[in-house]
């Protein structure tokens, strides 16, 4: 079952006697919890019929009691189980009870940042009641997360403003998220999240910062270019060498494989073996003109002997500002 219709069904208040949430992406298995802690049961009958478990510290035979009871002046009770990778060891000892659980029980549990194996015969248990998997989103997939998580929100924005939001903020859903509802104190509904506002309440720069850069790179336009990396030299905090180098590395990186990939005229394939969002494509194959494999090969050994100095490995040393400088000017020359 996926995120969308799992939380459609909980909405609609179809509920299920076992959840077992497990995967590498966190941010839908707290979605998923959240939902069913704050809206199974009213305030009133939480006291009494809520209980949250940590793996670390529960046992199975506590979780197992817990369970076994009966609601308390309400329809149901809820019972959370987090952490709940703690617990691999002991999930048969909840065979019997996932053989015939209680209707009036609902027992989550949050598996995160890993999944049991399907062959056994536990996991064919939780897969008859509810197994939610949530993988971790490819790099090239967070964008469209970002637009379809803000549109939900009942904002607008557009594919290029998503795209900065992820490179920026990268593939972490929680902190993408967390700073969406920052802005959804400042954007009336219905209005449009734009690279102004993002700057003036996420904190990046609209026009310098490393995304800025990548663009600048790709067209030659050493102006601007300059200009950028004039503003990093002056805010070193706020756009740390190491972070543009890699930034930078990936870029180029993607340039070499495009040269010589077997889908270059295939945008859609060629996004999705690149790992990156079809949106730049375009861009990237307008750059092959300005970048050949022998130029790109030594701009990735400039930008790895870079990445050394960034992380002090080396005798060579650089003022703030220089190291970037000093490499941006060789890319570009």
């Amino acid at each position: 079952m996926d995120y969308k219709t799992l939380l459609k069904e909980l909405k609609a208040r179809e509920f299920k006697p076992i959840y077992f949430l497990q995967g590498e992406e966190a941010y839908f298995i707290d979605e998923i919890a959240k939902e069913l802690e704050q809206n199974v049961l009213e305030e009133h009958e939480k006291d009494f019929n809520q209980t949250i478990f940590y793996g670390k510290d529960a046992t199975t035979d506590a979780i197992l009691e817990a369970a076994k009871r009966y609601p308390m002046m309400a329809e149901r009770q809820v019972i959370i189980v987090r952490e709940a990778q703690h617990l691999k060891k002991h999930l048969d000892d909840f065979k019997d009870y996932l053989e015939k659980p209680l209707d009036s029980t609902i027992l989550v549990f949050c598996y995160k940042y890993g999944k049991l194996d399907g062959r056994t015969e536990i996991a064919k248990l939780f897969a008859k009641t509810c197994l939610f998997n949530s993988p971790a989103l490819k790099d090239y997939d967070v964008p469209n997360w970002v637009a379809n998580h803000i549109q939900l929100k009942g904002f607008k924005i557009d594919q290029k403003t998503a795209v900065l939001i992820s490179d920026y903020l990268g593939n972490n859903l929680q902190k993408i998220a967390g700073e969406v509802e920052k802005l959804a104190l400042v954007v009336k509904p219905g209005e449009s999240i734009s690279p102004t506002i993002i700057q003036k309440h996420i904190g990046l720069s609209k026009d310098y910062n490393p995304f800025e850069l990548q663009d600048a790179l790709l067209k030659r336009d050493v102006l601007k270019a300059n200009k950028i990396i004039n503003y990093f030299a002056k805010n070193p905090k706020d756009n740390p060498d190491v972070f543009v180098i890699a930034i930078l590395f990936g870029l180029f990186q993607k340039l070499m494989k495009i040269h010589f990939s077997k889908n270059k005229n295939n945008d859609s394939a060629l996004a999705k073996e690149i790992k990156t969002h079809p949106f730049f494509i375009k861009q990237y194959k307008q750059a092959l003109n300005f970048y050949s494999p022998k130029r790109l090969a030594y701009i990735i050994s400039l930008l790895r002997n870079a990445d050394q100095q960034a992380k002090g490995i080396g005798k060579e040393t650089n003022p703030p500002g220089e190291l970037l400088k000093q490499l941006v000017f060789q890319i570009l020359h």
